[in-house]
């Protein structure tokens, strides 16, 4: 992790931005990114978990999510049906994927081991970050009131293997990308 150690400006950066390109769109079209955001709070979490200053990054990214959603109900016409009461806890799914995301970076290696590794623990973040989300929009939303937990479970449990294939997806082009510029960063020191 020492090719991440003065790159936190970089990578805080370039998180924002992925947020800002990609949030409009839960899965993605023709046309748009699907929305990285589980992977964002994960890997600002991994990467950046124990920067000076993480938790100032991680209440940045808070905002910006609520700001890119404010800015996309305001003046590009995505619909605020997700804007319920259950919003709020959807802030504590992101902050546990951050946590899951620190709990894991001494544990990170750029190896085919810690690749398998890095996968199981982004396919279990992205799972509970999921559930925590829904449950609370089952609870909070105020929309469920004729419909039994079991019901609601049965009608988004299918939307939980794309939201984590799509955090999987984002998570490894990172990782893939962390592993390039520490191989170059190796031979630059070498040669």
């Amino acid at each position: 992790m020492n090719i991440l150690k003065d790159r936190t400006f970089q990578i805080a950066s370039a998180l924002a931005l992925l947020m800002a390109a990609t949030r409009f769109n839960h899965f993605g079209t023709a046309v748009a990114l699907p929305d990285a955001s589980y992977a964002i709070f994960f890997l600002t979490g991994l990467f950046l978990g124990r920067a000076r200053g993480a938790a100032m990054i991680l209440l940045s990214l808070l905002s910006g999510a609520v700001l890119v959603d404010c800015y996309a109900i305001n003046f590009q016409n995505v619909s605020a049906w997700c804007v319920t009461p259950a919003y709020g806890l959807l802030q504590l799914a992101y902050i546990v994927l951050w946590l899951m995301g620190r709990v894991f970076a001494p544990h990170h290696a750029l190896n085919l081991r810690g690749f398998l590794n890095l996968g199981l623990m982004t396919f279990a973040a992205g799972s509970v970050a999921f559930w925590i989300a829904n449950v609370a929009f089952f609870l909070f939303s105020g929309y469920f009131g004729n419909m039994t937990f079991g019901e609601y479970v049965a009608g988004v449990v299918g939307y939980q293997v794309s939201y984590v294939i799509v955090m999987l997806v984002y998570v490894g082009f990172a990782a893939g990308v962390q592993a390039l510029f520490s191989g170059q960063s190796r031979h630059a020191m070498t040669h």
